[in-house]
């Protein structure tokens, strides 16, 4: 195993009518800023939740942050945090409004010119106002961890950055409030989940037997809640199990001391930059071919997977790896979440070109090994 150092200072307040606690959460000495995206919270019933729990408190509201979170957007709300001496950031809705309101909190803050050099130039945050979530879509675990990411279409740029100083202080999740999601956003986060804990898992064993048996019981009971969650969306136990899962699936307890991937996101944020592919789309997309790729050194993780949560009786390691990448794209298309570029109407040859160019120019080196290049990545992108 090796050496880690762990700290997650966020509250957790999980459960029906948890919302009415921000009453006694939130800072009364101070402005806060209530952020939010494009108005689901309005339909749902989350927005008046939150607004009764602020009567009495000095709130303004930020609202029109993107699916995937625009710089332009955030430096406006950085702009208005100024001039109102804005002093905690409420960010109510998804992992986007969240990850927009943790570049927020550290641009308004940033002592350079650009804030954005936070992501393009790894600049260290040093300073952060402070933040907590209503957290309304099980997907990214953002609502427990201090990553972002920030897409910046004149520069062809969807990237991240980390960072303790954006750690919300607090993230409210009630389950409840997900029954009314559209389809496609649930699918989406059980997608997105299931990644973000392939990418932790999914590596070379350096002995860490109770976090492997962690993330391996995580996707198990990912994939015996979804189908109960799409046969009844109403269905409570089933939404708070998925909710759960996403917020563990990136607090990153389940990795510690584990070696890590990544390189299914960074190809995917390239995706989603140059063909606006939902993050989950992109990942579900490039998951099973750079599996494939990746196979040989991933065989004895794949091998568990296929033996421990897909229930694979094949005794050859290799045969069992193929086996599990072979099912991962089953589940994926079982729950009716597309694979292939051209199931959206993308032309392979072309993305594949893109995104090589991109990693060449920036000299890009993913995956535990840093052995996937631009030319790795073209490899991917053309068995999609």
């Amino acid at each position: 195993m090796n050496n880690f150092e762990y700290y997650r200072p966020t509250r957790i307040l999980f459960g029906k009518g948890q919302i009415e606690q921000l009453s006694r959460l939130l800072p009364r000495d101070t402005k806060i800023l209530m952020v939010y995206g494009g108005g689901s919270i309005k339909k749902n019933g989350v927005y008046d939740q939150v607004t009764a729990a602020l009567k009495g408190f000095d709130y303004l509201e930020f609202g029109g942050v993107e699916p995937n979170p625009e710089y332009e957007t955030c430096m406006r709300a950085i702009e208005l945090v100024k001039k109102e001496n804005i002093g905690f950031l409420l960010s109510v809705g998804g992992g986007s409004t969240l990850d927009a309101t943790k570049f927020i909190a550290a641009g308004a803050k940033f002592a350079g010119q650009d804030p954005y050099d936070i992501i393009t130039k790894g600049l260290p945050v040093a300073d952060a106002l402070p933040l907590a979530s209503v957290i309304t879509l099980p997907a990214t675990g953002s609502e427990m961890n201090g990553n972002a990411v920030i897409s910046r279409a004149s520069m062809g740029l969807k990237a991240s950055f980390v960072s303790e100083k954006v750690y919300p202080q607090f993230s409210v999740i009630d389950p409840s409030v997900t029954f009314t999601l559209p389809v496609r956003q649930t699918l989406n986060g059980i997608v997105d989940t299931f990644v973000h804990t392939m990418e932790q898992y999914c590596t070379y064993d350096v002995n860490t037997p109770l976090q492997d048996e962690w993330m391996l019981a995580l996707m198990r009971v990912l994939i015996a809640e979804t189908p109960k969650v799409l046969a009844d969306p109403e269905d409570f136990n089933a939404r708070a199990n998925i909710f759960w899962c996403a917020t563990c699936g990136l607090n990153h307890f389940m990795s510690l001391g584990c070696v890590q991937d990544w390189a299914t996101h960074g190809i995917g944020h390239e995706l989603t930059a140059d063909y606006g592919l939902d993050h989950a789309q992109a990942l579900a997309v490039v998951l099973p071919r750079l599996l494939q790729t990746q196979k040989a050194t991933k065989k004895g993780k794949l091998a568990k997977l296929a033996y421990e949560v897909f229930g694979v009786n094949e005794p050859d390691e290799i045969k069992a790896a193929g086996v599990a990448i072979y099912k991962i794209e089953e589940f994926f298309g079982s729950i009716g979440m597309k694979t292939h570029l051209k199931d959206y109407g993308i032309d392979r040859t072309e993305a594949a070109e893109k995104t090589r160019a991109k990693f060449a120019a920036r000299d890009i080196h993913l995956g535990e090994h840093a052995n996937i290049t631009a030319d790795t990545a073209y490899e991917i992108l053309m068995g999609s």
